[in-house]
């Protein structure tokens, strides 16, 4: 197992970008998806990709416009 954490980036007006580690990602029956020795893959925000969850570039044509700036969640 990696000991290198996993980096999930907010792509202004695009994707989430996961990176780094290892990571697996499942749909909602709990089947993994085939990342067919993928390091990082794009997630879809927008939800026009034909590739769902995955992106396909989509959020260019339909305009999709989001700008996100960190910020502390308060505790629990």
């Amino acid at each position: 197992m990696s000991d290198t954490p996993v980096k999930i980036t907010v792509k202004n007006n695009g994707s989430l970008r996961v990176e780094g580690g290892t990571f697996e990602i499942y749909d909602a029956e709990g089947k993994m998806f085939s990342l067919a020795g993928r390091t990082a893959v794009s997630i879809c925000r927008c939800g026009h990709s034909q590739k769902q969850p995955f992106c396909d570039g989509s959020h260019a044509a339909c305009d999709f416009k989001s700008e996100v700036k960190a910020f502390d969640l308060p505790p629990k």
